[in-house]
């Protein structure tokens, strides 16, 4: 399997802005919306680690925020190294807007390396609205 070129495409034109002073890992991600819209984002780091904001989160908080209520695919482009899946706390946003079809790709720019996976294979066990007595379709 391959990535698709438009999300590709999408992450390379931004990986130059992440904000990495810190670590130096820049990551951007790509974000293939419901609507099928694409939306951008990359690491914005912060001197208060805690504070730092990966780039898969910031894509589709700008989805949300633009209307968007449904992520299909996600790819995560690191800059350097191995392709790397996206962290537990990504995961868990990707969760909230994706199902266990949601389909994230990680390329390394170094290297082109690329690494697939469903949600349903890095979150098999996630957090959901059902914990919370929420039935789908429910406010």
């Amino acid at each position: 399997m391959s990535a698709p070129e438009d999300l590709l495409k999408e992450a390379r034109e931004t990986i130059d802005r992440a904000y990495a002073p810190y670590s130096g890992y820049r990551v951007a991600s790509a974000v293939r919306a419901g609507s099928g819209a694409i939306y951008s984002g990359v690491n914005i780091e912060n001197a208060s680690y805690g504070l730092s904001m990966c780039a898969e989160r910031v894509a589709i908080f700008k989805a949300v925020s633009s209307g968007e209520r449904k992520v299909k695919e996600v790819l995560v482009m690191v800059e350097r190294g191995e392709p790397a899946p996206p962290c537990g706390a990504c995961l868990q946003v990707i969760a909230e807007f994706g199902d266990d079809d949601t389909i994230i790709y990680s390329f390394s720019k170094e290297g082109n390396k690329l690494k697939v996976w469903r949600l349903s294979e890095l979150l098999p066990h996630r957090f959901s609205k059902e914990f919370l007595g929420i039935k789908e379709g429910q406010k």
